[in-house]
């Protein structure tokens, strides 16, 4: 792999675990309110201790994508963050099917749209890790 293409993917992965240490202190402190929108009416658990739990797991694989850099773990890791962003996939449908309001997300276009965002997430995890 040449150096600007390592370099590309380190900035990469540094961005994205900026994002999810971000997102997962949002989930505990001001946000926790904008993310139970997202949890669905189904869900057999209480919606703040998901965000609560979402957010903790957030933290911890920010704070690995920021700190793993050798392979095969950094490649295992990108893997791992993929599938949370699959996992949580269908508290966005649910915001879109129940039409919650969230971060803006106030018209079924926008809720809907902002379901292609998931699948950009997964390959942004697998293609900052990989080899």
């Amino acid at each position: 792999m040449t150096s600007p293409t390592r370099a590309l993917r380190a900035a990469g992965q540094v961005a994205l675990g900026a994002v999810l240490v971000g997102a997962g202190v949002g989930h505990l402190t001001t946000l926790r309110e904008e993310f139970q929108a997202q949890v669905p009416s189904w869900m057999p658990v209480d919606p703040d201790t998901v965000v609560l739990g979402s957010g903790v797991v957030e933290i911890a694989l920010g704070a690995s994508l920021l700190t793993t850099w050798r392979q095969p773990a950094r490649r295992r890791l990108g893997t791992l963050v993929a599938g949370f962003f699959v996992a949580v996939f269908p508290g966005n449908v649910a915001q879109l099917v129940e039409r919650k309001d969230g971060f803006g997300l106030d018209s079924d276009r926008k809720r809907a749209l902002r379901l292609l965002g998931q699948p950009a997430l997964v390959a942004w995890a697998r293609a900052a890790t990989k080899s």
